[in-house]
């Protein structure tokens, strides 16, 4: 049996999400992180599907970031969980919206390319964007913990989408440094419904406790 499923946003892994996953354990809930890194779009859906498929209950699919993404394409969740998160339809990729998307100062993450391609984020600038409301030793174990991305994420596109027929919630930051303003009404437009917290980025880090109650939440109006 799997409760809860939470997938990783972009350059995120899942050590990220330790703290949220050992609360909802402790809630007496079966929780996996499955790690999606280097995974085309349709092996991550494919993979988490594989979870939601083992488990005699439907699963909560929970995708923070990047992690939207593929959690809008997971069919047979019981309900999905957008934290500040990007929501794609079948015709859309992350380059294809943000070229139709005016440019927003001091928004958008500074990822430069490494030495095998990939793109890296810069310390300084994510620990103001991605964790501004975290407390320091949270936000610098996480800024420890990021990884570079291959800018193959940007054309990553959904063959078919979920979220259009499953229950689902929207967590909008209104502190969120990263996401251009326009996007998030277009994105929370596609879920079921959506809450506004005085939150950053990075809500399950900032606020735990609440994350795992929104969990609890979504989980027992699934079940209704």
């Amino acid at each position: 049996m799997t409760d809860v499923i939470i997938l990783h946003g972009a350059w995120h892994q899942p050590a990220h999400y330790t703290e949220l996953a050992d609360l909802l354990r402790g809630l007496d809930l079966s929780v996996e992180v499955p790690d999606l890194y280097e995974l085309s779009l349709a092996e991550s859906t494919a993979k988490v599907e594989a979870i939601v498929s083992r488990s005699p209950e439907p699963s909560v699919v929970v995708g923070h970031s990047f992690g939207g993404v593929t959690a809008g394409t997971v069919r047979g969740a019981a309900a999905l969980i957008f934290l500040n998160s990007w929501i794609l339809d079948v015709d859309e990729s992350l380059a294809k919206v943000l070229a139709e998307t005016p440019g927003e100062p001091g928004k958008g993450l500074l990822a430069l390319p490494d030495a095998d391609g990939r793109l890296r984020l810069d310390p300084d600038d994510a620990r103001a964007k991605l964790y501004s409301d975290v407390d320091e030793p949270a936000a610098a174990r996480a800024v420890e913990l990021l990884r570079p991305e291959p800018p193959s994420i940007f054309a990553a596109t959904p063959a078919h989408v979920s979220w259009r027929d499953t229950p689902s919630v929207y967590l909008r930051g209104q502190q969120d440094r990263t996401i251009a303003t326009p996007l998030p009404d277009r994105f929370a437009a596609r879920c079921s419904r959506t809450e506004t917290w005085d939150t950053g980025h990075s809500p399950y880090l900032s606020r735990p406790a609440a994350v795992a109650d929104l969990i609890q939440r979504q989980r027992a109006g699934a079940g209704d």
